[in-house]
Order: structure tokens, then C-alpha cells, then sequence
């Protein structure tokens, strides 16, 4: 429902804005653009569905032979005492903790190829247990917002788009983005968990998120005492290391339980096929939506409201050049890539604006887009809180990334 009320407010916004534009200024290329944004944004859409059904083939395959191969019950097994307590209404045991896992391991990691099929594996294990097919439950949202939030330990992607475009530091926004996107993800669960009424003081989760904190800094020393181009390179190895590591350890455990594999991987394969072609109808609908809402140039304007607002009141307008990407992250991701690149373009890679723009970018994930595929492939229609603890998750780690680029640039 309010997936509904933001699709209609893309559209609503954006003619009313084009409407004046062409009234009072003369613009007669507005509504043009926006036509063109249509067009070009269904054709994105179905392309990313595309590029995305060999990725999901490739992943639900692997992990059907994990599946089978019993390794998803043993990780269900050990994750148990975790998720009984962030999930209580997953039973204890139950393989989509192994799923859940996996998804977040891929997204700590920066693996986006293999999060989303694992996450997509997850949602439909999670549509099992759900008695209202239609409404998304607890632990949908809880595991939605822990996507939306974005942790990633190792950003590779961004540190090599700040190598090609000339950072003499490429890595040098490591740090902060650990931190933002670390505090973005610890404020969607607990904000999650103020929705859903779960209580977080208990000495499990404590414990749990006592040690990712630990785990966290372990990780930021570590990278902190390497060179650019060796951080790079183990920031890259190790994922794919990892990666393959996966793999060989599914396909052997298939082996040991006596398991076809073959026959497991296509079975899983097929259903990635499905998967991907019925998620189509709903990135359309979220990225004609936002591309409309970026050509009617209202995303302009509220990024110049913004730092009219700031300044009236006295206030330091140097980050809001790179709002463009903090805003843009929720809807796009390749948009706010666009825009995370023209930051660096206009005001240089090492400037407070480009290094900004690069935490943002690593802050969160694409929240519209993760609502649109994740739910939209268990056809779930009433999202409930899911938009606004998401969102909120957004705005948490917008506003720790402004304070933490002051405090390590300024």
C-alpha cells in the first residue's frame, strides 16, 4: 500500500513540476524528457531482469545443492540462538536462517551478483512460513531493512571508481563508509525492533552485536595498515576466495550426502529462471517511477531547497553538493552511481564533495529497488512498516556519513 502511494507521488510530483516549468519558464523539453524517461527506464528494467537471470540461475542452483547437501541446516543449526531472538517468528532451526546468512555474508562482502538470488532464496523460504501471502510478516521486514541498510565490509567497486577517476588516496573513504554503513544497519534493527516489539537488551544479542562491533574494528585496523593498491588487492581476493570457497564447500557436501548435484543444480537453476521473469512487471513500475521523478528536475529542486533551508539558518552547505547520491541511493543504484561519479567529476575526487558522495554511495543500499524485487517475487503487496524502517535506516546512515566525513576531511 504505501509502495502505491510513493509510485503515485512520483508521478503526481513530477507532472505538477513540469507543468510549471513549462508555463512560467518556457520550457518546452521537460515534458519530453520525462516521455524519454519512460521508455528508456522500462527498457532498463527488463535489461537488469535480463543480465540478472543467469546470476540467479547460477546462485539458486548452488544453493539447492547446499540445500540438499544439508550444509543450509547445519548453518540454521549454529545461527539458531541469534535469530530466535531477531526473529522470533522464524521456528527454531528452520533453514531460511542458513539463507539468511548466506545473503548477508554475500552482502558484507560486496558480492551484489550473489546477495540478491540468496536474498531472493530467503524471501520465498520466508513466504513459506507467512499465513497472510499477501502482507509482508515480521521477519521479512526485519531481513529487508538488514539488506536496505547496506552493510559492506570491503566497498571495492567504490574504491576503484575513485582510483580510475584520479584519488591520490583511493581508500582513504574506507574507514568512514565501515563506519556509516555500520551505524545504519545498527539503527534499522533497532528501530525494526521498536516496530516489532522485540527486545534487544537480552545477553545474546548483546553479545552479537557487542562482537560485530569488535569485528568491525578489527577489520578497519587491519585494511588501515595497508597501502592503496594492496588493500585493493586483498579486499578483492578475499571476496572471491570466499566466494569459491562457497561453492566447493557446497558442491562437496552434495557429494558426501550422496547427492546428484547436477540434477540438484539444475532444479534450483530452473527456479532462478522463474524468479527472474516475474520480477520484471515490478522494476519497471519502481524505475519508470523514479525516472520520471529525476527528468521533471524535481529531484533538482529539492536539493536546492535543502541548501537554501541550511544556509538560512547559518549552517555549513558544503556536503549538500553530494546529496544528489544520498538521495538517489534509495530509489537507484546505478543512478546514485551516476551521481557519486559526477561529484568527483565537478569537484574532484579528493574534494570534501567527492569523498562524501563515495560514503553516501557505501552508506546504504537501494531500499525502492530491494521493496520492489524482494517482494514483488513472493507477490507481497501491503508492506507495512517496511518502507518507513527502511527509509529511516536511510536517513541514520545520510546523517553518519555527513558527521563522519566533517570529522575525518574537514
Amino acid at each position: 500500500m504505501v509502495l502505491n502511494y510513493i509510485w503515485i507521488a512520483f508521478f503526481i510530483i513530477a507532472f505538477v513540476i513540469a507543468l510549471v516549468k513549462l508555463v512560467f519558464w518556457g520550457d518546452f523539453e521537460v515534458f519530453p524528457a520525462m516521455m524519454d524517461s519512460t521508455f528508456s527506464s522500462s527498457k532498463t528494467a527488463f535489461e537488469i531482469s535480463l543480465g540478472l537471470t543467469g546470476v540467479l540461475s547460477l546462485w539458486l542452483g548452488i544453493m539447492k545443492i547446499g540445500e540438499k547437501g544439508g550444509v543450509v541446516n547445519v548453518l540454521a543449526r549454529l545461527l539458531s540462538p541469534v535469530f530466535v531472538k531477531l526473529f522470533p517468528d522464524i521456528p527454531k532451526g528452520h533453514p531460511v536462517t542458513g539463507s539468511i546468512f548466506m545473503n548477508i555474508a554475500a552482502n558484507m562482502l560486496g558480492l551484489d551478483n550473489a546477495a540478491t538470488p540468496l536474498g531472493l532464496k530467503a524471501m520465498e523460504q520466508l513466504q513459506d512460513l507467512n499465513t497472510k501471502k499477501d502482507t509482508a510478516s515480521n521477519p521479512m521486514i526485519m531481513f529487508l531493512v538488514l539488506n536496505t541498510s547496506g552493510l559492506t565490509l570491503i566497498p571495492i567497486s567504490i574504491l576503484v571508481y575513485r582510483a580510475q577517476l584520479g584519488a591520490a588516496q583511493p581508500t582513504d573513504i574506507f574507514i568512514p563508509i565501515l563506519l556509516a554503513t555500520f551505524f545504519s544497519t545498527l539503527a534499522g534493527i533497532i528501530i525494526t525492533s521498536l516496530f516489532q516489539k522485540i527486545n534487544l537488551l537480552n545477553r545474546t544479542m548483546l553479545l552479537t552485536l557487542g562482537g560485530a562491533a569488535l569485528v568491525v574494528a578489527a577489520v578497519i585496523w587491519g585494511f588501515g595498515q595497508l597501502d592503496s593498491m594492496l588493500m585493493n588487492k586483498v579486499s578483492t581476493s578475499t571476496a572471491n576466495i570466499l566466494l569459491m570457497t562457497i561453492i566447493i564447500a557446497f558442491i562437496l557436501a552434495g557429494v558426501k550426502k550422496k547427492v546428484n548435484v547436477y540434477d540438484a543444480f539444475i532444479e534450483g537453476a530452473k527456479d532462478g529462471f522463474t524468479t527472474a521473469v516475474r520480477i520484471i512487471p515490478y522494476l519497471v513500475a519502481i524505475l519508470v517511477g523514479i525516472g520520471v521523478f529525476r527528468a521533471s528536475g524535481a529531484m533538482d529542486m529539492l536539493i536546492n531547497g535543502i541548501e537554501w533551508t541550511v544556509a538560512s539558518v547559518g549552517g555549513n552547505t558544503d556536503f549538500v553538493g553530494a546529496l544528489p547520491t544520498a538521495l538517489m541511493k534509495p530509489l537507484s543504484g546505478s543512478g546514485a552511481r551516476g551521481m557519486m561519479v559526477d561529484a568527483m567529476t565537478t569537484y574532484g575526487a579528493d574534494s570534501f564533495v567527492g569523498r562524501l558522495s563515495c560514503i553516501f554511495q557505501g552508506s546504504t543500499d537501494t531500499t525502492f529497488y530491494i521493496l520492489a524485487v524482494y517482494f514483488g517475487s513472493v507477490g507481497i503487496v501491503k508492506t507495512r512498516h517496511a518502507v518507513a524502517c527502511g527509509l529511516l535506516a536511510d536517513l541514520a546512515g545520510i546523517i553518519a556519513a555527513i558527521f563522519i566525513a566533517y570529522l575525518f576531511f574537514c
